[in-house]
């Protein structure tokens, strides 16, 4: 447990990293607000906290720079989460009251958001399929041999595709496929569309299984896509950390990994606010940066997750502020307090 000078000196430490992105030493930090204490006290604290594993000696530098220890203990004891403006709350304010009828619309609208407010990369992704059941199918004909299936869930999420036949299909037999489907499927879990495809066949239907197993299968295929939606500025690239080719390239890499997105996404736990720095993440190809999500949810019913990429050197303070806003934002919108 760190005495107050200690968590003072680690504060002033870590807030001057992410601002200046340049080691830290003890002169640069004396005037830091609340640290009134000689130059010769902090380096002795210096001294203290990087035997204890919170800050760390750089290649080039006499400076300190935090460790991921360090931005641990700074997310969990010593960040103020009150880090918005009347501007930014405005802003997104503003951008939430936009009409939506989707929920997947709305969460892509705050992950814009987060990312614009913030500069670094926002990923959304839908409710995972296992927690939702399903609350209407329809069926539209397009053509003879070509129709659309509209899912609906209770979480409100829409799902949508398009089934080919390789024979006519009549509006008759449309309405009754949707009135069998149905019966069968509303008020079940979205993963149930899986059933076996003689559960869907019933003595009196004369339909032949060639019109049935397409559209499971292709239903089946939609519901189980995870829905992954990038947001960035372009702006995290101008950040001294992307001046590695290494980090950079990798960085491009992670984002053409859609799995891995989603991956990262649904390892959130039914906190508030996750954050995972460098080394915590579970995948190797994200130890140099860390990771903050939200679930979206009203209640307990998931609504989907919203996630921000960006440097360990990440102004935490400033996002944790701005999630928070944006998930009491959500909230209320979805549960009709606004």
């Amino acid at each position: 447990m760190l005495d107050e000078r200690k968590k003072r000196v680690l504060q002033a430490i870590v807030e001057k990293y992410i601002k200046t992105a340049e080691p830290v030493s003890s002169n640069s930090i004396m005037n830091s607000e609340g640290l009134e204490y000689s130059s010769a006290t902090i380096r002795n604290e210096m001294a203290e906290l990087e035997k204890l594993g919170y800050i760390e000696k750089t290649h080039t530098s006499s400076g300190r720079i935090p460790s991921a220890k360090g931005y641990r203990y700074y997310v969990d004891e010593l960040l103020h989460d009150d880090q918005i403006t009347l501007e930014e709350i405005k802003y997104i304010s503003d951008k939430l009251e936009t009409k939506v009828n989707e929920i997947e619309e709305i969460t892509k609208i705050a992950s814009s958001t987060i990312s614009e407010i913030t500069h670094y990369t926002t990923v959304s992704i839908g409710p995972s399929s296992d927690v939702q059941r399903i609350e209407n199918i329809q069926f539209v004909l397009l053509s003879p041999r070509m129709m659309m299936a509209i899912i609906l869930t209770d979480n409100g999420l829409v799902k949508e595709t398009i089934i080919k036949f390789d024979e006519d299909i009549t509006e008759k037999q449309v309405k009754t496929l949707g009135y069998m489907f149905n019966n069968k499927l509303k008020g079940e879990p979205i993963t149930k569309i899986d059933k076996p495809l003689e559960k869907y066949l019933v003595d009196e239907m004369s339909y032949s299984v060639n019109l049935i197993k397409p559209i499971i299968e292709q239903m089946k295929k939609v519901v189980e896509e995870e829905s992954v939606h990038l947001e960035s500025t372009g702006q995290l690239f101008e950040l001294p950390e992307f001046n590695s080719l290494e980090v950079a390239k990798n960085f491009v890499n992670i984002l053409d990994e859609r799995d891995l997105m989603a991956d990262m996404l649904n390892t959130g736990v039914a906190k508030d606010i996750n954050v995972y720095i460098g080394e915590e993440n579970e995948k190797e190809e994200l130890k140099d940066f860390s990771i903050v999500t939200f679930k979206h949810r009203i209640g307990n019913k998931d609504l989907g997750t919203i996630g921000l990429i960006g440097p360990k050197r990440m102004d935490y303070s400033k996002v944790i502020s701005v999630m928070k806003y944006i998930s009491k934002k959500l909230n209320d919108k979805n549960s009709g307090k606004e």
